[in-house]
């Protein structure tokens, strides 16, 4: 996903995703199955100065499924157009119409001087669900009102992250830890591949920028391994499933999460 410093329309929207302006469902779901329509609930997002900077939406098998299928938008405050930060927290809007995926809404972060799109683990902020069952009235708001309150806890945790620093030893289990989110056991790559930075500014050695770091690496692919199996060598490829992406970010904050409440404990049996 190419994530925008300016607001897209809808009809940038439409271009990118077709799947958005769906306006009933696929012809195989449940009598019972209420449909919320994505584009409908953008604007309605628009209306609390949440704006869409990024979207995407899942390769189909079922050439049936087309402008059915999974898709996922991320939106930025008004405020963050305004006074942009270092890193933002985003509303992630993830949605079909084919059943693959319920309507719910999550926090994410978005880090400028890497371009990560970052989704903030359930233990953080859980995503808000709302089901294609019965009405939605102010559903969307309270969505929404939870992200707002949750905004600032989110940031001051990437300062927590930001301040942790970490030891070579630190920053390699970190790393091994990572891989089987991205690699199957028969998929053998080295560790430290995943903490070579891409910029002078990630050639730091604090939780924040290793984490965002090794996610680079696994989402954006380009890591080189031996297949055990085939004995061949291969490359990873960028990570287009929206699926994946999302709990492969999730699971990464939890990480992050563990090893900051690690090295607290770690401060305090110091002092």
């Amino acid at each position: 996903m190419t994530i925008s410093n300016e607001p897209l329309t809808n009809e940038q929207l439409e271009q990118l995703a077709p799947s958005l302006f769906a306006d009933e469902p696929y012809f195989e779901a449940s009598d019972k199955y209420h449909f919320i329509s994505t584009i409908d609930v953008i604007n309605e997002i628009r209306d609390y100065a949440w704006y869409p900077v990024g979207v995407s939406e899942a390769n189909v098998r079922d050439e049936k499924k087309e402008g059915f299928q999974k898709h996922y938008v991320r939106f930025r405050h008004l405020d963050d157009f305004l006074n942009p930060g270092e890193n933002v927290v985003e509303l992630l809007l993830f949605n079909s119409h084919d059943r693959s995926k319920c309507f719910s809404i999550s926090a994410g972060v978005f880090r400028f001087v890497c371009a990560n799109g970052l989704v903030v683990s359930d233990e953080v902020f859980e995503s808000y669900q709302i089901k294609h069952l019965g009405d939605k009235e102010n559903d969307v708001s309270i969505a929404i009102n939870k992200i707002a309150k949750a905004k600032y806890d989110i940031l001051d945790k990437i300062k927590l992250f930001s301040k942790i620093p970490l030891t070579q030893d630190d920053k390699a289990s970190f790393a091994k830890a990572a891989i089987p989110l991205r690699f199957e056991k028969h998929l053998e790559v080295d560790y430290r591949d995943l903490l070579v930075p891409h910029r002078i500014e990630d050639e730091r050695d604090d939780l924040y920028t290793t984490f965002n770091t090794i996610q680079e690496h696994l989402i954006r692919g380009n890591i080189s391994g031996i297949n055990a199996e085939t004995n061949r060598r291969f490359t990873s490829k960028i990570i287009k499933s929206i699926s994946t992406d999302t709990d492969i970010n999730k699971k990464l904050w939890n990480m992050a999460e563990s090893i900051a409440k690690i090295k607290a404990t770690q401060s305090k049996l110091i002092a």
